[in-house]
């Protein structure tokens, strides 16, 4: 057969908690064959397994359904919810239930399509595939279209990689969500509001697994957080950045790539700066020749004044040991703080003043540059070291009188997760006059 037919059965009930689905369906469509697909909508879903909750704030519920806010804007939210699916309002919907209440998602998408289609084996000795569907939004375009949410019995999934197009041309990138494209044919009988709960799709038996065989459900159609380039909204991916801003002191071998330091010190140049001047500058060290060579001679300034301090050779090595995080970083950034700009008074008061708001604008530009590293998923340090011996680094990186190192940032891939950083309760750090 080349095409295939979709269709809407009509004489589907109001369906209430605990009814059974599929003997609902097979009693309106008792002709459903083997190979047919049937696209269920979520609504009767949830409803049969009784996911009716009374809820006088809609809110409310959909916080208790809510795992991740990707994005906001006023009161809608966008959200990873319990079932793993990234949609407006956790798919909590006040609509087609009783006032006062509100329908949840069913909570195992995938099972409840599962013991649909085990049921119309039962009731009618068919093998079909079950999608079950929901309404989504789609980043970057208007309108909405349903997807699959569950599934069973259905190749969610058609990897065409490792094949060719009409022209030859190998296909490198392609995996087709066969499941959500019939969702979405599905929802052009069924409609919004028209009463119709449940299509049937006939003539796509190659979509359809086998008596046996359940498929891998409609999970494998959500982007792993690895995967999603697009995981959360522009507020929300800078408080993740700023949270992921931990000091790493332990680095794997894995090189840096230095373009992702280079788009660091772009952000970190956007900092605040007093008579718009650019106070910062940034040394990247990318060599291991370059970056022993500095380590190496401030060791020797540390040791030295150590010793001008009368610590025992013991307690010196200890404490040399103890400076090794930059050691064993991969990659090195020395950010420097430069006057250029900067106003003389001739008051010791106002020219300190000066100096202040220079050296807090690059401390600015250096939280930049470290909170734009986690955001490339690289970890750092940031060491005072290099602020204790500023002429033997300016000598060994051959860097002008005026530049002011102000420490030094190890940078890599962390060796493992930071622990958990104790939370901190804004209100402690707040005065208000």
């Amino acid at each position: 057969m080349s095409g295939y037919r979709v269709w809407a059965p009509s004489g589907l009930p109001e369906v209430a908690p605990g009814d059974d689905l599929a003997k609902l369906i097979a009693a309106a469509e008792p002709g459903l064959a083997d190979g047919d697909v049937l696209l269920v909508t979520s609504k009767i879903v949830s409803k049969a397994e009784g996911r009716i909750v009374r809820a006088a704030d809609r809110e409310a519920a959909i916080d208790a359904e809510t795992v991740r806010v990707v994005a906001r804007r006023g009161p809608l939210r966008i959200v990873e919810n319990r079932q793993g699916l990234v949609m407006a309002a956790a798919g909590v919907d006040a609509s087609n239930t009783a006032e006062g209440t509100v329908l949840l998602l069913p909570e195992d998408p995938d099972a409840s399509a599962r013991g649909i289609r085990e049921g119309l084996r039962e009731a009618l000795g068919v093998t079909v595939g079950v999608i079950v569907t929901d309404t989504f939004g789609r980043p970057w375009r208007a309108g909405l279209t349903d997807v699959a949410i569950g599934a069973a019995g259905v190749r969610v999934l058609d990897d065409l990689r490792g094949g060719t197009d009409a022209h030859g041309n190998p296909l490198s990138a392609t995996v087709v969500a066969t499941a959500d494209e019939l969702a979405s044919a599905g929802d052009l009988i069924k409609g919004k509001a028209s009463g119709l709960p449940v299509a049937v799709v006939r003539g796509l038996p190659d979509v359809v697994t086998g008596a046996a065989e359940q498929g891998e459900g409609a999970r494998a159609l959500v982007r792993s957080a690895r995967d999603d380039m697009f995981r959360l909204g522009t507020s929300e991916a800078v408080r993740e950045a700023l949270s992921l801003r931990r000091t790493v002191r332990a680095f794997t071998d894995e090189p840096v790539d230095p373009g992702s330091v280079r788009r660091a010190v772009a952000a970190a140049v956007t900092a605040p700066a007093p008579h718009h001047t650019t106070p910062w500058r940034f040394v990247l060290l990318e060599s291991a020749e370059s970056r022993l060579g500095l380590l190496d001679a401030m060791r020797d300034a540390w040791v030295a004044d150590l010793r001008r301090d009368g610590k025992s050779e013991e307690s010196i090595a200890k404490r040399v040991r103890r400076g090794d995080v930059l050691r064993n970083a991969p990659y090195l950034a020395v950010p420097c703080l430069v006057m250029d700009g900067s106003h003389t008074y001739g008051d010791a008061r106002r020219d300190a003043a000066e100096r202040e708001m220079f050296v807090v604008a690059t401390g600015a530009g250096v939280q930049n540059f470290l909170v734009a590293l986690a955001g490339e998923r690289l970890g750092s340090a940031w060491v005072s070291s290099t602020m204790f011996c500023r002429d033997v680094v300016r000598e060994v990186l051959d860097l002008p009188a005026g530049w002011d190192p102000m420490g030094a940032v190890a940078i890599g891939h962390p060796a493992q997760e930071p622990p958990a950083r104790p939370a901190r309760e804004a209100g402690a750090f707040i005065e208000v006059r």
